[in-house]
C-alpha cells in the first residue's frame, strides 16, 4: 500500500480490496494521537489503552459511513471524544467499590440443614451477647419450659415484670438476629 496517499485516497482505494491494509495504515498514522485524546480524558493509562483499542474497532467497523463531509482525522477525533465522554459518563453511573480481602463475608446457607445450623449458630451468638439476666429468662422459658408463673417464682418477681422481661430480651435477640440475615 502506497504511504503517500492521504487518509481519503486510502480509504477510497483499498477499503473494499484490502480492508486489512487500509485498517493497518489507518491505525499506524492514528493511534498515537487517539491514545493521547483517551489518556488526557481519562487520566488512566490502562483506561486509555482500552478505549483507544475499542475505538478503533468502532472506527473500521463504520468506515464504509465516512461520507468525507470532514477530514478523516476530525471524523476519527470526533468519534474518539463521543467514546470517551460515553464511557466515563456511565462509568459514574456505575460506580464500583474495591472490597477488601480480609472482610468476613458469611453467605447464608442453600439446603435446609445448613440454614438451621447458620440460624443457630447466630441466635447463639446473639444471646452471648445479650446481658445474662436477659438470656437467663429466656433460656427459663424457651428451654426449660417453664411459664410466666413459673419463672416469676424461681427470679422472686412479678408476672409482669416477667413478661416484660421477655418481650424486652425476645426483641433483643430479634433484632440482633436479623442484623445478621436470620429471621426468626
Amino acid at each position: 500500500m502506497k504511504v503517500n496517499l492521504n487518509d481519503e485516497e486510502v480509504i477510497r482505494q483499498y477499503l473494499s480490496t484490502s480492508p486489512n491494509d487500509c485498517f493497518e495504515t489507518l491505525y499506524n498514522r492514528y493511534v498515537g494521537k487517539v491514545y493521547s485524546r483517551c489518556l488526557s480524558m481519562t487520566k488512566d493509562t490502562e483506561k486509555a489503552q482500552d478505549f483507544t483499542h475499542d475505538i478503533f474497532i468502532r472506527m473500521f467497523a463504520r468506515l464504509d459511513r465516512f461520507e468525507e463531509r470532514s477530514t478523516f482525522s476530525t471524523w476519527l477525533y470526533s468519534i474518539s471524544y463521543n467514546y470517551c465522554v460515553d464511557q466515563l459518563r456511565v462509568s459514574k453511573r456505575l460506580t464500583t467499590t474495591a472490597l477488601e480481602r480480609d472482610i468476613d463475608c458469611q453467605l447464608p446457607p442453600t439446603d435446609d440443614a445448613e440454614r438451621a445450623e447458620y440460624s443457630l449458630q447466630q441466635l447463639t451468638q446473639a444471646m452471648s451477647s445479650i446481658a445474662p439476666q436477659e438470656a437467663l429468662i429466656l433460656r427459663l422459658k424457651y428451654q426449660e419450659g417453664l411459664d410466666v408463673q413459673q419463672i416469676a417464682a424461681k427470679l422472686d418477681l412479678k408476672n409482669s415484670a416477667v413478661k416484660m422481661r421477655l418481650k424486652r430480651a425476645r426483641d433483643r435477640v430479634r433484632g440482633l438476629c436479623e442484623a445478621s440475615g436470620v429471621q426468626l
